[in-house]
C-alpha cells in the first residue's frame, strides 16, 4: 500500500504537500492514499481522502474534485465538518466556495454559543438529526427532506422535531418547520403546519408553547401566547386565555429598552366572568427614564376592576395575597455626590383593609456633606407633601419639614465615637381635621445622638479550623424632648417593627407625624468568626437591650404607652455549622414579664446543588406559631422530589402545602406540583402544575418553576434555562 500523499490545489501539480506546512488562505489541499488525474482539471483521491480548506473537511473513501467548477464529489463513509459541525452520510456533491450541494441520507450535528444574556452564563446549545436529503443554499443555511431536529445527543432521542421540510438558517439563528411534528417518547404531542424555532435560544416572533393548568378558582386553564419580537430592543405578547369556570380572557403584553428609557405595560380583560356575571380587567404600566444625565422619571400605575381579581384568577400566593395596588409617578435629581431632591404622587387601589393616604404631591429635598471643615459632616432632609383622603372624615392637609443634621465622626482603629445634633421642624397646614376647622400646628424638636462602638480581634481556633474572631460592643444613646403631639393627625406613620435596625434608630415611628420622646441607651454585642484567608464571615452571635431613663408620653392613637425602663432583649445568630448546614435564629424577650415575645428558627442542610433540607419554626406571642418544612431531594433515577408544608400550630391547620417530583431526562425534564393555600379558614385555593420542558426548545404545560423557587430554600432547577421567546413565567 503506497503512503499517503498530499496534493495542494495551487502550486506546482503533483508536489507533495509537507505535513507540518500551513495550508495558505484559501487553497485546497488533498490528501489520500492514491490520488489520480490532471492538475487543475480533475483529481480523484481514494482511500482515506480529505479534503481542506479553511477550516472546511470534506473527507470519504472515494473523493473527486474539479478545480474548474470548485465542485467535490464524495462517496463512501462520507463527512463534511466545520468547526464544532458535522454532517456524515453515504454520498454528496458540494461547490466548497459557494457551499452550495447536496448531501444524501445525511446525519447531522450543529452546534451555536448563545448571545450573552446578563446574569446567565454562555452556553453551547446544539442540534442533531438525520434526514433523506441535505441541501446546501449557503454558507450557515441548508433545507432538508422528511427531517428531524433535537438537542438530545442520543442516536435514538427522546423528543424530536419531525418535518416533511426544514429550514436551518444559522445567519438568522432560525428554524423554520412545514409539516410537522414534535414527538415525545414515540408520541407525537402537538402538530406544526408552519412553524418557526430558535437554533440559538434567541427571541423571535412566533407562537408560544401553550399553558395548561388546574386550579379550583379558575378550573382548566389554558394560555396559547404569540409572540411578536418586534426590534431587539421591543416585544410584545399576545395571550388569550380559557378557564374552564370563568370563560376566555384576552391579554397582552408590550416592552421596550432603550438607552434612556425601558419599561412594560400589561392589559388582561374577561368580557363576563361565568362565575360572577361582571366584566373583570387588570391594566398594569411601568416605565423608567432617564430625561437628562441628573434627571430621571418614572411610572409604575396598576389596575384592576374588583378586590378579588387575584383570588379569583390568579394561583400564584405571592399575587393572591396583595392588598394595595400603587400608581406613582416621580422624578429624581441626583445634582451630585452629596444632595438630591425628588417629586412624587402616589396613590393606592386598596384590595382590602384601610385606605392609606395619597400624596399628590411630595417633594424631598436630601443632603449628606462630608467635606467640612474639623472633619464635620453635614446633613438635611426636606419635605413637603400634601395627604389626601377619599373618606370625608378623614383629616386632610400639608406637612412641611426641615430637618438639619450636624455630625462629628471620630475614628481610630479599634474604636469610634459619632456625637450628632439636628433640629427637627414640622408645620402642618391642615383643609379638614378631626374638628372640621382648619389650623395650623407647628413641631420644633431638638434631636441629639451618640454612636459609639469598639473592635477588638484574636486568633482563635474551632473544630480545628483557624479563625479571626472580633468582639464589637456598641452604645447608642438619643435624647429627644417630649412634645405634645396629641393634635396631630397621623398620615402615614406607624410604629417601626421593634428589632436590631429599629434599637439603633433615634425615632420609634416611621413616617414624619410622631417625634417620640427619648432618654434612652441601647447596648449591644456582636461577635464574629472570620476566615482568614477568604475574609468570609463564618458566623456572627449578637445580644442588645435598650434602656430608658423616662416613662413614654408620645404615643400614637389607641397605642398602650411602654411600662418598664427595659426593653425586650433581642439576641440573634447565623452561620454556617458545617460546609454543608447553617443556622438562622432571632429571639426577642420580655425580662418584665419574663416571656418570649418573638422567635424564629431557621436550619438548612445543602451538601449540593439540587438537595436542600430545610426546618423553620416561627412564634409570636399572641399572633402566630408557624412550623415549616421544606426540601429538593434525588429519589434515583433521574427523579427529583420537592415539597413544602407550612403549618400553624395556633390554629391547628396547615396554611400551606406544595407537593412535585421532577425528572431529569438529559435533554428534557418534566416537572408536576400540587399547590394548596388557605389566606383563611373559608378561602382555599388549590392548583396543580405539570410542565414538560424540551431543552432548547421550549416547554409545554404550567410552570411550577417561579412557585418552587420562591418557597422552598435552595431549590436547584435541575437543567439549563429553557430557551424562550420570551422572558418570564405566567
Amino acid at each position: 500500500m503506497p503512503p499517503p500523499a498530499g496534493i495542494p490545489a495551487e502550486p506546482a501539480a503533483g508536489a507533495a504537500a509537507a505535513e507540518s506546512a500551513p495550508i495558505a488562505a484559501g487553497a485546497t489541499d488533498i490528501r489520500a492514499q492514491q490520488i489520480r488525474g490532471t492538475r487543475a482539471v480533475e483529481l480523484v483521491a481514494e482511500g482515506n481522502a480529505e479534503l481542506r480548506r479553511d477550516g472546511i473537511l470534506l473527507s470519504a473513501d472515494r473523493l473527486t474534485y474539479s478545480e474548474l467548477t470548485d465542485e467535490a464529489r464524495a462517496e463512501g463513509n462520507v463527512l463534511l465538518a466545520q468547526g464544532t459541525d458535522r454532517v456524515e452520510g453515504p454520498r454528496a456533491n458540494l461547490k466548497i466556495a459557494e457551499q452550495v450541494g447536496e448531501f444524501e441520507a445525511p446525519q447531522y450535528r450543529f452546534s451555536r454559543r448563545s448571545d450573552p444574556v446578563p446574569g446567565e452564563p454562555v452556553r453551547e446549545i446544539s442540534g442533531s438529526g438525520q434526514a433523506d436529503v441535505m441541501r446546501f443554499e449557503g454558507e450557515n443555511h441548508y433545507r432538508l427532506e422528511n427531517a428531524t431536529w433535537s438537542t438530545c445527543q442520543a442516536d435514538d432521542p427522546d423528543w424530536y422535531i419531525k418535518a416533511r421540510d426544514l429550514e436551518l438558517d444559522y445567519d438568522r439563528e432560525v428554524g423554520v418547520v412545514r409539516g410537522g411534528s414534535v414527538i415525545f417518547q414515540d408520541v407525537p404531542i402537538f402538530w406544526w403546519p408552519w412553524a418557526e424555532f430558535p437554533l440559538v435560544g434567541q427571541r423571535q416572533s412566533g407562537f408560544l408553547s401553550p399553558t395548561v393548568g388546574v386550579s379550583n378558582k379558575a378550573g382548566v386553564d389554558i394560555s396559547a401566547p404569540y409572540y411578536w419580537n418586534l426590534a431587539p430592543n421591543y416585544d410584545a405578547t399576545f395571550a388569550p386565555r380559557f378557564m374552564g369556570r370563568r370563560g376566555v380572557q384576552l391579554g397582552g403584553e408590550f416592552r421596550y429598552l432603550t438607552p434612556g428609557y425601558r419599561g412594560e405595560s400589561r392589559v388582561e380583560w374577561l368580557p363576563r366572568d361565568a362565575v360572577t356575571g361582571e366584566e373583570r380587567a387588570l391594566g398594569s404600566v411601568q416605565h423608567q427614564q432617564r430625561i437628562t444625565p441628573n434627571l430621571y422619571g418614572s411610572l409604575d400605575l396598576n389596575a384592576v376592576s374588583d378586590d378579588q381579581y387575584f383570588e379569583d384568577l390568579s394561583s400564584r400566593l405571592s399575587v393572591a395575597s396583595q392588598v394595595n395596588l400603587l400608581r406613582e409617578g416621580r422624578l429624581s435629581y441626583v445634582a451630585s455626590d452629596w444632595w438630591s431632591a425628588s417629586a412624587l404622587v402616589q396613590s393606592y387601589q386598596t384590595l382590602s383593609g384601610e385606605d392609606p393616604y395619597r400624596r399628590l404631591p411630595q417633594l424631598l429635598l436630601n443632603a449628606n456633606r462630608q467635606d467640612l471643615p474639623a472633619g464635620t459632616v453635614f446633613g438635611f432632609r426636606g419635605e413637603y407633601v400634601q395627604f389626601e383622603h377619599a373618606d370625608s372624615r378623614k383629616p386632610e392637609g400639608s406637612r412641611f419639614t426641615l430637618y438639619p443634621q450636624l455630625s462629628l465622626p471620630f475614628e481610630r482603629p479599634g474604636y469610634y465615637v459619632t456625637p450628632k445634633i439636628g433640629v427637627h421642624h414640622t408645620q402642618y397646614a391642615l383643609d379638614r381635621d378631626l374638628t372640621g376647622e382648619s389650623r395650623s400646628i407647628t413641631r420644633s424638636l431638638p434631636i441629639f445622638t451618640l454612636d459609639s462602638g469598639l473592635n477588638f480581634e484574636r486568633d482563635t481556633t474551632l473544630f480545628a479550623r483557624d479563625y479571626l474572631q472580633t468582639l464589637e460592643p456598641r452604645i447608642y444613646y438619643v435624647r429627644t424632648p417630649y412634645r405634645n403631639q396629641d393634635d396631630i393627625p397621623v398620615f402615614d406613620t406607624a410604629r417601626f417593627d421593634f428589632g436590631f435596625a429599629q434599637i439603633f434608630s433615634e425615632n420609634l415611628y416611621a413616617g414624619g407625624d410622631r417625634i417620640a420622646d427619648a432618654d434612652q441607651v441601647t447596648a449591644a454585642v456582636t461577635s464574629r468568626l472570620i476566615d482568614p484567608g477568604s475574609g468570609a464571615e463564618r458566623m456572627r452571635a449578637t445580644l442588645g437591650q435598650r434602656y430608658y431613663f423616662d416613662d413614654q408620653r408620645v404615643t400614637l392613637p389607641g397605642e398602650p404607652r411602654r411600662s418598664g425602663r427595659r426593653a425586650d432583649m433581642l439576641a440573634a445568630f447565623s452561620g454556617r455549622v458545617t460546609t454543608s448546614s447553617s443556622i438562622d435564629s432571632a429571639w426577642q424577650y420580655n425580662p418584665r414579664d419574663q416571656l418570649t415575645e418573638r422567635f424564629n428558627f431557621t436550619v438548612r442542610y445543602q451538601p449540593e446543588f439540587a438537595k436542600a433540607l430545610n426546618l423553620g419554626y416561627r412564634y409570636s406571642r399572641e399572633v402566630l406559631q408557624d412550623l415549616d418544612l421544606s426540601g429538593q431531594w434525588p429519589l434515583g433515577g433521574g427523579w427529583y422530589g420537592v415539597a413544602r408544608v407550612t403549618r400553624s400550630l395556633k390554629e391547628n391547620r396547615i396554611t400551606e402545602t406544595i407537593a412535585g417530583v421532577e425528572y431529569d431526562g438529559g435533554c428534557w425534564v418534566v416537572r408536576s406540583a400540587v399547590h394548596r393555600f388557605a389566606t383563611n379558614p373559608d378561602d382555599v385555593t388549590e392548583a396543580l402544575f405539570l410542565q414538560l420542558e424540551l431543552n432548547g426548545l421550549a416547554s409545554v404545560g404550567s410552570s411550577p418553576v417561579n412557585l418552587l423557587k420562591r418557597s422552598v430554600a435552595g431549590y436547584g432547577k435541575i437543567n439549563e434555562p429553557v430557551s424562550d421567546r420570551v422572558f418570564g413565567a405566567y
